[in-house]
């Protein structure tokens, strides 16, 4: 059993990106499925589909690649708050991720968001991860 879903969703999307494929399966969760939304809208994924056939189900994601370089776009994945130590920042402290060519994607109590959507008066919660194009 895995202990840390977001790390294996994280790991699966890094190495299948590493192994230039098309596309990767994940096990499925309302955390992924979310996260999941956020880097189709913001251009990182090329699509995405949830197969609820199985009892946990599962998300098929169609990594996305440039047409002239054949390079993917999500260059770099990193987790910044891990279980055994949890970062917290006021939405004051977050930090900018490559000027704002990157996003963050973290988790707050009004669910999970990007980094740029953040109100002044919100606590970033849980996790947050990085993803970088350039």
């Amino acid at each position: 059993m895995n202990t840390d879903p977001i790390a294996d969703y994280l790991t699966r999307i890094r190495n299948a990106v590493l192994a230039n494929h098309r596309v990767v399966e994940i096990p499925a969760s309302n955390l992924k499925k979310e996260i999941t939304k956020i880097l189709f809208d913001q251009g990182y994924i090329l699509s995405y589909k949830f197969d609820d056939s199985t009892s946990q189900g599962t998300i098929k994601i169609a990594l996305k690649y440039t047409k002239d370089t054949k390079e993917s776009v999500i260059k770099k994945i990193q987790r910044i708050s891990k279980p055994g130590l949890r970062k917290y920042a006021s939405s004051k402290e977050f930090p900018r991720i490559l000027n704002g060519l990157g996003i963050a994607i973290i988790s707050t109590s009004h669910g999970v968001m990007t980094g740029s959507k953040l109100n002044a008066k919100m606590l970033v919660e849980k996790f947050y991860v990085t993803f970088t194009k350039f």
